[in-house]
């Protein structure tokens, strides 16, 4: 039937017509942003293993050391982040009396601030400084409120004490005071989401962890690094890109992260891939010694073959929980069977 038959048929005027087709084309365009939003996060059905979980890192304190732990250590990861327990990766930050952030960017010695885990807390030694102890019921009295920021992403957070400032103002500082320990004391991520990945479509806003520049965690893939590795003087550890998990892939495949959206780490726990990490200067700062590459390696060789349409180059990919689960290293991890 043609459109006058259908005119005449229904007593319709052309107006009435066209007024009802971008009726239908509005809602049917309106239902399919609907149906993509709702179908965004859903889940591969088949999944094909791609490697094994090398290493875990847990960095309870934003630009400090790593936790050591023990091979066979079991981690939680949920909402927050990736924890044991009550220790959860970036729960403590250090800001400045002006309630600034500061990390290993401009205060590279940072990195060599190490936190050990107690029974109901941690200890953190440096070099030149005795051991600091610190009790999770001490947090747990309430304590003062602070505003702060994360890479301009406003955040309320608490402070630990004056005997914490005092340790952290010394070794950072090299001064009595000038410095604050703070920790995140919300069960869930309550920042708002990076200005630089809002246009992200797959990131949601409680990615954004505890004190993460951007996200609650982050993959580096161990071939991405060892083939970086061969276009450097100076090859790099891994744990320079501070990630939470190094895959070591089944099949060497430098790069293959780029194109993955789903990510299961043994039988339970599922990640979305939600953004690339652009780098900054931190990872030209040796791990071990805190001390900057003098030719500004590896960032500059990343400049040169990963910088693509970002501000600064990709390496490694930030990762938004999707079913929480249990993980340990040498656990399988699978991508999206295609």
């Amino acid at each position: 039937m043609d459109p006058k038959s259908i005119s005449s048929s229904w007593g319709l005027s052309n107006k009435m017509l066209i007024g009802m087709s971008v009726g239908v084309v509005v809602a049917g365009g309106a239902g399919y942003l609907i149906y993509r939003h709702l179908h965004r996060d859903l889940m591969p059905e088949k999944w094909r293993r791609v490697g094994t979980l090398q290493k875990i890192h847990i960095f309870p304190v934003k630009s400090c050391a790593p936790l050591p732990v023990a091979t066979d250590q079991e981690y939680d990861c949920d909402i927050l982040g990736i924890g044991i327990g009550n220790v959860r990766d970036r729960k403590f930050m250090i800001i400045t009396n002006n309630n600034e952030m500061i990390t290993a960017r401009g205060y590279p010695h940072m990195l060599l601030i190490q936190p050990k885990q107690l029974p109901n807390g941690l200890v953190f030694s440096a070099p030149g400084m005795p051991d600091l102890e610190l009790d999770f019921k001490e947090l747990a009295t309430g304590s003062k409120d602070v505003a702060t920021s994360v890479w301009g992403v406003a955040v309320d957070v608490m402070v630990c004490g004056t005997r914490f400032d005092k340790w952290f103002s010394e070794f950072i500082l090299k001064k009595d005071s000038g410095l604050k320990l703070v920790y995140y004391p919300y069960p869930e991520p309550v920042r708002d989401t990076v200005p630089r990945l809002k246009h992200m479509p797959f990131l949601r806003q409680k990615d954004s962890g505890t004190f993460n520049d951007a996200t609650s965690y982050m993959m580096m893939n161990q071939s991405s690094i060892d083939d970086l590795n061969t276009r450097l003087k100076r090859p790099v550890d891994a744990q320079q890109f501070r990630g939470n998990f190094d895959l070591k892939m089944d099949v060497d495949e430098p790069y293959a992260e780029d194109h993955w959206q789903w990510i299961r780490i043994g039988d339970e726990t599922v990640f979305r891939v939600v953004a690339p990490c652009t780098r900054c200067i931190l990872p030209n700062i040796n791990v071990n010694t805190a001390e900057r590459d003098v030719d500004g390696e590896p960032l500059k060789t990343l400049r040169s073959y990963r910088l693509f349409d970002y501000p600064s180059p990709a390496l490694g990919i930030h990762l938004g929980i999707r079913r929480q689960g249990i993980i340990k290293a040498n656990d399988v991890v699978y991508v999206e069977a295609k």
